[in-house]
């Protein structure tokens, strides 16, 4: 246990904010967490992350073991894109599940990271998600970022927050969209009818998509998509919301379509983000997979953007 005590310089600010000035090591991500937990006591007693520090108060902080990861390391193909000793960033394929739950015990994307960074992950994330930060669904193919100790963990959770990474997709939706771009703002929340999905509701929380066209086919198109917020299911959601949905999705649509696809043909392609550890802009891109370049290759295409189009296929 650390046992701090705040000087008039310190004093009038809010614990949160001023725990990662007491302790280097912590960011206030982690510092909200520690104080929720009950792991930061002033005079003796649990506060709220808003409580604003007097003069003289005696600020405790005890921070926990993190949990010993016991999950088994699995010989399963992940392109890796980018790695160090702080991130690793990989290509997940489609069909691969993140982590481990129920119905799905092992052959997840982390058993396969136990096995390809030999355990060295985030405890953060708990003892069945090691060094998430984010996910993608399992149909979903492409970019993620996976911290590999505690302090790149808290770091990319923090610009996460703050709306700092950029994520950019391409999915290819049933129907041929007119507009050649646009923003879709509509709060989603869970499905009022069915709890297992997700839903643009009243009550949910602010959603934001944006879209451009890159290709239009004889019977879909090609986007490239840019979230600005992070909701569960947000594309997939939005784009079945305006009578557009994603090629086989099995969930916001009937997943029906004549390439024979199961899944959403979602492709998360580039992130944009700083290095946690030395503050680096990076941007990293995960090539398609070669279902999805072989599905538009077989479409016939118009003439509208074309070249952007077979830069795709040849990367």
């Amino acid at each position: 246990m650390k046992v701090y005590t705040i000087n008039k310089e310190l004093a009038g600010n809010r614990i949160d904010k001023t725990l990662p000035n007491l302790d280097k090591n912590l960011t206030r991500v982690m510092s909200q967490k520690l104080i929720e937990q009950g792991n930061v006591k002033v005079n003796g007693k649990n506060v709220k992350t808003s409580y604003k520090l007097n003069e003289n108060d005696k600020v405790e902080v005890e921070i926990p073991e993190v949990k010993e990861v016991c999950i088994e390391a699995q010989d399963i193909p992940v392109e890796v894109l980018y790695e160090d000793n702080d991130i690793i960033v990989v290509n997940k394929p489609k069909g691969l599940v993140v982590h481990p739950a129920n119905g799905n015990p092992d052959g997840t994307l982390v058993n396969a990271l136990m096995k390809i960074c030999k355990g060295t992950l985030s405890g953060i994330g708990g003892e069945i998600r090691p060094g998430i930060v984010h996910r993608l669904d399992k149909d979903t193919s492409g970019v993620l970022i996976v911290a590999k100790n505690d302090k790149a963990h808290l770091a990319l959770c923090e610009q996460i927050k703050n709306r700092e990474v950029k994520k950019t997709y391409l999915a290819l939706t049933r129907g041929i969209i007119k507009e050649n771009e646009a923003t879709i703002n509509m709060p989603i929340g869970r499905s009022t009818t069915d709890r297992k999905k997700m839903a643009v509701v009243k009550t949910g929380k602010e959603a934001i998509t944006h879209f451009k066209v890159l290709e239009r086919f004889k019977e879909n198109t090609l986007l490239e998509i840019n979230l600005e917020t992070g909701r569960t299911h947000q594309i997939r959601v939005h784009l079945s919301q305006i009578g557009y949905p994603i090629v086989g999705d099995m969930v916001y649509s009937n997943g029906k379509n004549k390439f024979g696809v199961q899944g959403q043909m979602l492709h998360a392609w580039k992130i944009k983000f700083m290095h946690p550890i030395t503050g680096k802009e990076m941007e990293i891109e995960a090539p398609l997979p070669p279902y999805f370049k072989d599905v538009l290759q077989n479409s016939k295409s118009g003439a509208k953007h074309r070249k952007i189009y077979i830069n795709f296929l040849h990367h």
